[in-house]
């Protein structure tokens, strides 16, 4: 989450967009309204013959599954604490998100990776599924721990549900590995990726009646030397923390950049983002579900 406050010192160096925050995930006593929007980049035009934007890649449903149990087994490898999970949570997490994509507007028009993170202060885990259109069953890949927004803490906010999307409207950064007041690194070291999700509400986790204020809803990596232990328990100011080895995972394989491959093929600007060496996944997504398992737990309470 990134509430008001200046970024600084954004530069383009051997390719890489690093940019400094003075301070990642800050949050304004008295939250401004959101400066501008940002212009929505728009691919030049189509009838210009230089220009040719890929398709999304579209996989069938067996070839999906393949490619979903290839990304699984190389999470297990790659990623420290990447579990698989049982056929009872797995049956959870799909509930969960299906239910979290019916409230919104985004339809599932292709096989892809959805990256949906339970919210709730007893889980604090982030699951990949692997969404098909239609009927088709989804398909879980594991998961492993992750840090929400905090409560109690002044100026940190509660991590928002719904869905949210790595937009082309938006350009995420890259970490520059400055250390705070504190000496922490607030979003990771130098060139850990930052996922910009966008403006959005969520409750001032500091006040009783959870009034909402607008904060800059991220992903990002911790330091790894004194924080990223700590993942598994809400910690952050409204964002969601993840493990560095996973950021470089979701970087590498592009798990949420479908849309950004499709603007590097017309903006320089997304192309220095995107690592050189990437291997971007066919059933790569764009979304980001947050949900709040223990609304379903209270519900059934209540019930019995």
């Amino acid at each position: 989450m990134r509430a008001v406050y200046s970024m600084v010192g954004t530069t383009i160096a051997g390719g890489v967009i690093l940019a400094a925050a003075l301070s990642a995930c800050a949050a304004s006593p008295v939250p401004a309204p959101p400066a501008a929007a940002p212009a929505t980049i728009v691919a030049p035009a189509e009838d210009n013959p230089a220009i040719d934007i890929p398709p999304l890649p579209a996989l069938d449903d067996d070839a999906a599954r393949a490619e979903a149990a290839r990304l699984a087994t190389l999470m297990r490898r790659d990623i420290p604490h990447f579990q698989p999970l049982s056929p009872a949570d797995e049956a959870r997490w799909i509930g969960l998100a299906r239910a979290q994509m019916a409230q919104s507007d985004v339809v599932v028009d292709r096989a892809q990776l959805l990256m949906v993170v339970d919210r709730s202060p007893r889980v604090q885990r982030v699951c990949f599924v692997l969404a098909l259109p239609g009927t088709a069953p989804w398909q879980v890949l594991g998961g492993t721990r992750v840090s929400t927004g905090r409560t109690g803490r002044k100026f940190n906010y509660v991590t928002p549900t719904g869905v949210f999307i790595n937009s082309p409207d938006r350009l995420g950064y890259r970490a520059q590995g400055t250390r705070n007041e504190n000496g922490i690194r607030g979003i990771g070291v130098r060139g850990m990726r930052v996922w910009d999700m966008g403006w959005q509400w969520a409750e001032k986790g500091w006040l009783p009646s959870r009034e909402k204020g607008q904060i800059r809803l991220e992903i990002h990596a911790t330091d790894p030397d004194f924080l990223e232990s700590r993942l598994g328990h809400p910690a952050s100011e409204g964002c969601v923390r993840i493990p560095s080895a996973l950021n470089v995972f979701m970087d590498r394989h592009g798990l949420l950049d479908v849309l950004y491959e499709q603007a590097a093929s017309y903006d320089g600007r997304f192309r220095a983002l995107l690592p050189r060496d990437r291997v971007p996944s066919p059933i790569a997504g764009d979304a980001l579900v947050v949900v709040d398992s223990s609304f379903s737990e209270e519900k059934e309470a209540k019930r019995l």
